[in-house]
């Protein structure tokens, strides 16, 4: 996903002009092949020769091929960026999530030996792995070298087997609260809070999974392009008797109309993904680790004073 710095944020002029993250690029063969139909549609006509199909051109104009044309659009592109957003919140809830269990475990569980606060330590790994283990999911990804110098050598091999690892990274983490528990280094207030934690972030997993596994249903698809297709393919029919040359500008403009609405869509259907108008779940990920480390620092300062005082 493209973001800007608050300092270096485009003017109006350059996003006109922008190409990374536009649609043109993608629609642009598109588009000429309904310009090269019209222009050979005007060379016919003004050669004298008769065009058949002008009927064709009358949808174009047609209020209820319009009206349905219209409001399939706006549906698709309405669905489209709601799956967009509810991705985002998804994740929005997985980042604030992993930032309060990491205050919770680094504040609530007291550590006796130099074993538990390494095992401390681990845990909090776990939730930067947790987030990072979700992206890959998300992606159907493999386990990468990042995810995996965050857990065991054990929990490698386990990952790497596992067609869930986030709810695998989420049963060790549950397995060490329980652990903290019995040992009386956390209490069972804390205990009942931080499982509802875990319980919002496999809800927000599970929220990304339904938005991944239920795409568009392919007849609505199919039937909004070939609604398109008619229109694009009708209209020089129409313009061409009227306006003869200038209808190739017009059916430019109007064709990047259609099939850029239509491919926005298609474009925010998936946000998981790797393009540039896809969720940045690199960046997400960098600032999940970069709140663990300043909670880690804060708990490491606030240790330090109490013990001077």
């Amino acid at each position: 996903m493209i973001t800007y710095d608050k300092l270096d944020k485009p003017n109006w002029l350059n996003t006109i002009f922008q190409v990374r993250g536009a649609v043109l690029p993608m629609i642009l063969p598109r588009i000429l092949f309904f310009c090269i139909l019209t222009a050979a549609l005007t060379f016919i006509y003004v050669q004298g020769f008769p065009i058949y199909l002008e009927k064709l051109g009358d949808l174009t104009t047609n209020v209820i091929y319009n009206l349905i044309l219209g409001l399939l659009i706006v549906f698709r592109t309405n669905t489209s960026y709601e799956r967009f957003w509810e991705g985002r919140k998804a994740w929005g809830g997985i980042v604030v999530n992993i930032r309060n269990l990491a205050q919770e475990i680094l504040i609530g569980i007291t550590t006796q030996t130099e074993q538990e606060t390494q095992e401390k330590k681990q845990a909090l790994n776990l939730l930067l792995a947790f987030a990072i283990a979700t992206k890959l999911h998300l992606r159907g990804d493999q386990v990468n070298d990042r995810l995996e110098a965050l857990v065991e050598p054990e929990q490698v091999t386990e990952l790497k087997d596992s067609k869930n690892r986030p709810l695998d990274i989420q049963f060790w983490l549950r397995t060490y609260l329980h652990q903290q528990l019995k040992l009386k280094n956390f209490g069972d207030a804390q205990l009942n809070m931080t499982s509802g934690i875990l319980n919002s972030l496999m809800e927000s997993v599970s929220g990304c999974e339904r938005i991944l596994t239920t795409p568009i249903p392919i007849t609505y698809r199919v039937y909004l392009k070939r609604l398109i297709l008619i229109y694009c393919f009708g209209l020089p029919f129409r313009l061409v008797p009227e306006i003869t040359w200038w209808a190739i500008p017009i059916v430019a403009v109007v064709s990047f109309l259609l099939l850029g609405v239509e491919e926005v869509a298609r474009e925010l259907e998936n946000p998981f993904g790797f393009d540039v108008n896809d969720l940045p779940l690199d960046d997400l990920c960098d600032v999940i680790e970069g709140n663990i480390n300043r909670v880690s620092r804060l708990h490491t300062q606030a240790k330090e004073l109490t013990s001077v005082s």
